[in-house]
Parts: C-alpha cells; sequence; structure tokens
C-alpha cells in the first residue's frame, strides 16, 4: 500500500464508504492524508470526575457502571449512561444513538471528552466524543487536541480521525521529503512527514499553523509546477509562421487609429511584437478591464499576421461577441483593405473563400476553417477555452510538433498573484488604463422603498435625453449555463415592466433564443427602436451600444463585484453621462458594504482584489468558476506564499538535477490523477 492506492484499500473502508468519500475529494490515501481539519478541540485537559465543573472542555477516564436506552413523549431514544472513577461519578447523555448499548456496556473502560454541562440538576456530558481505552494505546478521539474534519453524509469526524490514523501508520515511511533541505531552509518549512504530522495529530495547538503552512505551500507548488511543464512543452513547439515586424507599416496602423494609445497598451503590443518574431508560438493572456481597449492591441497582432501574408482567426464564446468584435475590426482595419469574415452556423465551407481574418464561436471556427495559413491565433474569454482545446491547435509538420501563434483574452480582472499561479504557462500583459475620453459611470443602491422613484427618473432620462436602458436579471440557480428557470425570470421581469413602462418599447434577450432572433433584437436595439433591453447575464459580453447609458441590474447582491463592474461597463460608452443602479433588497449589511464599494471610484482590478478577500476565488469567475480551481488548504489570499511556490517551481525547472524528488513526486501525482 502506498500514498496513490485508492482508499477502499484500507480495513474498514469498502465501496460505499469509497462512495461517500469521493463526495470530499477523497480517492486515494494521498487525498484522505490531505483532508485538513476545519478546526481543533482542546480536550487535553484531564480531570478526576469529583472535579469537574461545568462549562469546562474535558477529558475523564472510568468505568461505565449503567447504560440504558430512555424514551421521550416524541419518540426519541436517549442513551444515559453513568461512569464513575474513584473519585465519583457522571452522568452521560447521547441522542438517538441506540447503538452505544452494545459498545459502552457496564464495566467498559471508556474516555469521555466534552463540554461538562448541567442535566437536569445533574452535572453531566451532553454527547461527548468517547473511545474504549486499550492498554498501550494512546487515545485517538481524547485526551489531547483533536482535529474536526469536513464532514459529508455518512462520514463523521470520528470516522475520519480513526480512518487517517490507520492510514498514517500504515504509509508514514513513504512521506519522504521531496524538496532540498536548503529550500525548506529558506522558506521556512517543516518537514513534509511533520507537517502530516502536526496538522493530524497536534500536541498543542502552536504547532498546527506551521504544519498547515508546509502543505498549503505543497498545494502551490504542484500548480506551478503543472503550469511551468505546459509552458516549457509549448516552447518545444515549432511555430507556425515567424513573422516579420516592419516598422513602417507598424507605425502607420497606430496613426490611423481614432484614437491615441494608452502606455499599459502601447507595453503590451510591444510584448506580443517581441512574441511573434520568436522561434516558438506566443502563449500569453492579455487580460485588461472593462474598456481597456484590448481588441485594439490584438487587432495589432492581427495586422502583422497580414502584413506577412498570414491569416489569423478571432474565437469568441457567443454569436453575439463575434458580431461585435466583427464591427469593431472592421473599423480599425478599414484603411488597409484587410479582408474580414463572420463565421456563422449557416455558411458553408465553401463560401468562406480566400480571407485575411476569421472571426466566429470556438466550434464554429474549429468547423469550417482550416488554419494552415493560420499565424494567430486569438481566444476571447480565456476561461472558457482551456489547455485541452490549446492542444488542437498543435499538429505534426515535417516530424515537428507546430503551433500557431496564441493570444488569449479576458475581461474579468483578475488579481495578479491568481494569474500567476493558473494562468502560469502564459506570459501575462496587463491594461490596466482606461482609454481617454472614457467618463465615470455614476452607480446608486437602490433600496425596495426607492424603486418607484427610480422608474420615474428612468422615465424622465429616457425622454429628456433619448437615452436607452439595460436590466439585467441573475440566473437564478448556480451555474454558467442559462436555465429555464432563468430565462423565466427574465420573460416575467420583462412582462412586468412592459406594464411600468406602457408608452415604451421594451425588448427581450436570452441565451435560449436563436441566433436570427437575438441579432433582430440587438439591431433593433442598437437603431434605437428598443428603449428597455431585458437581458440575462449570460449575454451580457460584447452588447456595444453607445447610446446606451444607464445600466440596471436586479438581485446585484447574487453577483460578485466583478461580475457587477463588468455588466456596468456595458454603458459608458457614448458621449453622454452614464449610470448603474444596483436594485437590492437585502438586509445584510456585509451585502450593502460589498455594493458600496462599486458607488466608489475602484478600478475592476481592486474589486477583483475585494471579492477575492470577501468571498473567494468563484466569485471572480461568476458561481460556477468556469474550470478556476478551488484550493482545498491554500488561500489564494496567501500573496508572500503563492510568490515563493512560484519561486521554488521555477527554481526547479531551470536546475532539475537539483530537484529529482520533487519532479519523481510530480509525476506520481499525474499518473494518480490520470
Amino acid at each position: 500500500m502506498d500514498l496513490q492506492s485508492p482508499v477502499t484499500a484500507l480495513p474498514m473502508v469498502g465501496p460505499a464508504y469509497g462512495r461517500r468519500l469521493e463526495k470530499l475529494g477523497i480517492k486515494i490515501i494521498n487525498d484522505l492524508l490531505h483532508h485538513i481539519p476545519h478546526k481543533y478541540l482542546d480536550l487535553s485537559l484531564t480531570s478526576p470526575i469529583s472535579r469537574v465543573q461545568p462549562g469546562e472542555m474535558l477529558t475523564v477516564k472510568g468505568k461505565v457502571v449503567s447504560m440504558k436506552n430512555q424514551y421521550t413523549r416524541s419518540g426519541m431514544k436517549i442513551q444515559i449512561a453513568e461512569v464513575a472513577d474513584s473519585t465519583g461519578q457522571i452522568t452521560v447523555v447521547w441522542f438517538n444513538q441506540p447503538y452505544l448499548i452494545k459498545n459502552l456496556y457496564e464495566g467498559v473502560r471508556v474516555a469521555l471528552a466534552g463540554k461538562v454541562d448541567w442535566y437536569g440538576r445533574k452535572k453531566a456530558f451532553i454527547s461527548p466524543e468517547w473511545e474504549k481505552i486499550t492498554m498501550g494505546q494512546k487515545g485517538i478521539h481524547t485526551g489531547g487536541i483533536i482535529p474536526v474534519y469536513p464532514e459529508t453524509a455518512g462520514i463523521s469526524s470520528k470516522w475520519l480521525r480513526r480512518r487517517i490514523h490507520d492510514a498514517y501508520n500504515l504509509v508514514k515511511l513513504q512521506l519522504s521529503e521531496f524538496l532540498p533541505r536548503e529550500t525548506l531552509k529558506v522558506n521556512s518549512l517543516l518537514n513534509f512527514d511533520d507537517a502530516i504530522s502536526k496538522v493530524h495529530f497536534p500536541k498543542n495547538t502552536s504547532k498546527t499553523g506551521v504544519g498547515l503552512k508546509r502543505l498549503a505551500f505543497n498545494e502551490l507548488l504542484f500548480l506551478q509546477m503543472q503550469s511551468l511543464k505546459r509552458k516549457r512543452q509549448w516552447q518545444k513547439n515549432k511555430v507556425a509562421a515567424k513573422l516579420k515586424v516592419d516598422s513602417t507599416s507598424m507605425n502607420q496602423f497606430i496613426e490611423v487609429l481614432p484614437f491615441k494609445l494608452t502606455a499599459s497598451q502601447e507595453k503590451a503590443i510591444g510584448e506580443i511584437l517581441v512574441d511573434l518574431k520568436r522561434d516558438y508560438p506566443m502563449n500569453r493572456l492579455l487580460e485588461g478591464d472593462v474598456g481597456s481597449g484590448k481588441t485594439v492591441v490584438a487587432a495589432t497582432g492581427a495586422f502583422l499576421s497580414f502584413t506577412n501574408g498570414y491569416q489569423t482567426v478571432f474565437m469568441v464564446p457567443t454569436q453575439i461577441l463575434a458580431q461585435q468584435h466583427y464591427e469593431t475590426l472592421k473599423k480599425l482595419l478599414q484603411s488597409f483593405k484587410v479582408r474580414i469574415q463572420l463565421v456563422t452556423a449557416d455558411m458553408k465551407v465553401g463560401d468562406i473563400g480566400r480571407t485575411d481574418i476569421f472571426i466566429g464561436t470556438h466550434a464554429l471556427i474549429h468547423n469550417k476553417v482550416g488554419f494552415d495559413q493560420v499565424a494567430l491565433v486569438v481566444i476571447d474569454e480565456q476561461h472558457r477555452f482551456g489547455v485541452e482545446q490549446r492542444a488542437h491547435l498543435t499538429k505534426i509538420v515535417g516530424g515537428k510538433k507546430s503551433a500557431p501563434h496564441v493570444l488569449t483574452m479576458t475581461a474579468t480582472p483578475i488579481p495578479r498573484t491568481i494569474a500567476l499561479t493558473f494562468y502560469g504557462d502564459l506570459d501575462l500583459s496587463t491594461l490596466n488604463e482606461i482609454p481617454a475620453g472614457r467618463q465615470k459611470i455614476t452607480t446608486w443602491i437602490v433600496p425596495p422603498e426607492k424603486r418607484e422613484g427610480a422608474y420615474q427618473w428612468i422615465k424622465s432620462q429616457i425622454t429628456s435625453t433619448k437615452s436607452q436602458i439595460f436590466v439585467v436579471c441573475p440566473l437564478i440557480e448556480e451555474s454558467d449555463k442559462e436555465t429555464l428557470a432563468a430565462v423565466k425570470a427574465a420573460t416575467g421581469h420583462y412582462e412586468d415592466l412592459k406594464k411600468v413602462f406602457k408608452d415604451l418599447n421594451i425588448g427581450l434577450l436570452h441565451g435560449r433564443m436563436k441566433v436570427k432572433e437575438k441579432n433582430k433584437v440587438l439591431g433593433n436595439f442598437r437603431s434605437r427602436r428598443i428603449d428597455i433591453l431585458v437581458a440575462t447575464p449570460v449575454v451580457e459580453v460584447g452588447i456595444d451600444v453607445p447610446n446606451a447609458t444607464i445600466m440596471v441590474i436586479e438581485a446585484s447582491e447574487r453577483f460578485g463585484l466583478a461580475q457587477l463592474h463588468q455588466l456596468r461597463g456595458r454603458v459608458g460608452r457614448g458621449e453622454k453621462k452614464s449610470y448603474c443602479l444596483l436594485f437590492s433588497e437585502s438586509k445584510s449589511p456585509k451585502a450593502f458594504s460589498r455594493l458600496s464599494a462599486m458607488t466608489k471610484t475602484i478600478s475592476g482590478f481592486e474589486l477583483a482584489e475585494m471579492d477575492l478577500r470577501l468571498r473567494g476565488p468563484g466569485e471572480i469567475f461568476g458561481v460556477a468558476q468556469h474550470g478556476f480551481p478551488e484550493l482545498k488548504i491554500a488561500k489564494w489570499t496567501d500573496i508572500e506564499l503563492i510568490k515563493k511556490a512560484r519561486q521554488v517551481a521555477t527554481c526547479a525547472f531551470d536546475n532539475p538535477t537539483n530537484f529529482p524528488d520533487l519532479f519523481k513526486k510530480l509525476s506520481d501525482m499525474q499518473k494518480a490523477a490520470n
């Protein structure tokens, strides 16, 4: 038996328990040893029975004098025992655990641990931890610092303590250290075996922290190692097209732009142009705040591909966003006769013809576009396009793997520490400035009592300034896919608003509509035939209507701050003053405090950092996280530990002969995962 053995190989763990453990993410023994306690009970104080006092947390040892079941009027079974030592006797009470009668019969020596309270007029233990006393064996559940674990139906902390104890004893000789002694010393890390021991079997609570730190470091380190391994493997690919940069034509392109580039745009373009000249393909993530101008940066790379006689492909998650990119790129590149093609579902492969830039959804592009002459692939919404899809872009040419340059973009501001860990296989460029001319959007929180007043104000804005309004309804269920319930919610609100705004034109947009229906609604909205557009958030990305100046978000407390910021970014794109109204019926002070951050001048990156601290990484990407990993032990907020883990991972790849055990450990983990 070893760390990679299935947990069902342990004594007393059959298939049924195996299925239950899987709900906790535990499949192999290594998973079990890394299932860490969420708290500890200090039951180390041991006392004679005669001296125990109500309110104390402690352990006593004695003999069972009597044990019986007692029924209440409601039919509940109560187990009542009397336990005695040489100094006295105490009552012990459990609820609905009739099996205890067979285990704790008269004469059995037992240790009890928990809080002493009153039962009637008697001092008593209420539902304490217990275990039989066996000569020569130390207690697991009593008489020390006792770990309490995350549980699931049919799996208690007591059961887990015993299984972890058994597993540790069976494999502890295999818990060998895999990091060099110097690495441990420099980073103030505990030995691996000691860390496992101190987390699960602590002698005092002061040592659990250092054990947890080491296990958290391991978790971050292996994430970083996997990312860097993918990066090195990608760099072994032969570039499909090594591009030459003609400074004259690039300057011409930048000069005809209808706006001045920001400093961060210029920096990102410089980084991309350096990548495009290399012998191995680019693999870069471009992350930018709402409205920071990512598309023009990507267009620069597409223009370079065009001047070298190659094609570019833009892959996006939705047809609406494809349409948006198509229109933007046409404006940016119209002076240079670049042929741009929007790939649609009803288009036949033979109809595509000679094109310089293809734009479409991931599925359409893969089905209808040949990649032979493609030098650059731009992937929007990176977190929906993972490692496996990127591997599909790689092909074998002349016995060697070849791949186009890849630029992935996300409009979701990701805290840098997360980006460098989860996207460690990508080089990172960040746009952290808003182009000149973009106005600040005024944001208000609207409680229920102000809803009617808000509706009157919206009417006046539409009448006086001819503005248009977005109304976004939340997803009802925690899913990144639009459910029928969510569509019904949006449809119901649409019907309600038609009664409120009788004299205005109201449209409805949701993900279950056909593409033609969506395009018709959007066309009517852009041409101002619709005053108010009710939509679900699934379709909000890529809708760019400069005349839309008010964003109304229903049940805003259900969204993460970064999501709210993205929705807000749909307005403020024209010359008129823009507003965002956060409707909320929540009475939670915490929810109000979060939403209040939206009313201040805070960037998307600052909001993402705030969400990371307050609500965890899932909120940065939305309720379903889009494949973003949950950390079991480490925290994304532990920036220093993340940095240290990255430094060690980089050092290991640069000096592999110094880290043989680490690479063996990584290999074993990957084999177990497969």
